[in-house]
């Protein structure tokens, strides 16, 4: 496919109005907007975390994964776009598949929960389960469109999953997970 962006500059969202991929205009307050602006927002923290794990020794070859589910996040962004129901998706059942072996492989290494674990540990778990929030965020906007492929919704659960296992992974495989202390707040004297 040859993309080709000929201006950035449009003027044609200064009225508060931008267009679907099939030249509609709706309003840029629309669910379909709210929801493909949460998928680019999902995808640009993706691009912080790629940064992370890079320079994590425990990550290597993760980078590649990551930079993957970002193509699939534009795959998805164009089924958002194109609210055809005619349309054959961008994003198949492939790309759940391929997200369940892939957790589940990192899975199989780590520690059995025990408790409920604190988004942070290492900076890469705490990207990771930053981007578990925006990827749950990003359902929850697309759960409520019309005209939605099932696989899109599909693949947003299981991409949750997916960076839950990868910042336990992170975190020496759920070694040094932060675990939840229930109470904990009251049992130190203020």
């Amino acid at each position: 496919m040859s993309i080709r962006i000929d201006r950035i500059v449009t003027r044609g969202g200064d009225g508060g109005q931008t267009s679907l991929g099939d030249g509609t205009r709706v309003s840029k307050s629309s669910d379909r907007i709210e929801a493909m602006g949460t998928v680019d927002e999902l995808n640009a923290q993706l691009g912080a975390l790629c940064c992370y794990l890079a320079q994590d020794t425990r990550t290597v070859g993760l980078e590649d994964e990551v930079r993957q589910i970002q193509s699939c996040l534009f795959d998805l962004g164009a089924d958002l776009c194109l609210p055809d129901p005619d349309r054959a998706p961008s994003l198949t059942a492939q790309a759940s598949l391929w997200l369940e072996d892939r957790l589940e492989e990192m899975r199989q290494s780590q520690q059995e929960l025990r408790s409920f674990v604190l988004p942070g540990g290492s900076l890469v778990a705490a990207h990771a389960h930053l981007a578990r929030t925006v990827a749950r965020r990003a359902e929850r906007r697309v759960a409520v469109l019309e005209q939605t492929p099932a696989e899109t919704l599909r693949f947003l659960n299981r991409l949750s999953d997916y960076f839950f296992v990868l910042a336990r992974h992170a975190n020496n495989h759920g070694e040094t997970d932060i675990l939840w202390s229930p109470g904990r707040w009251h049992q130190k004297k203020i």
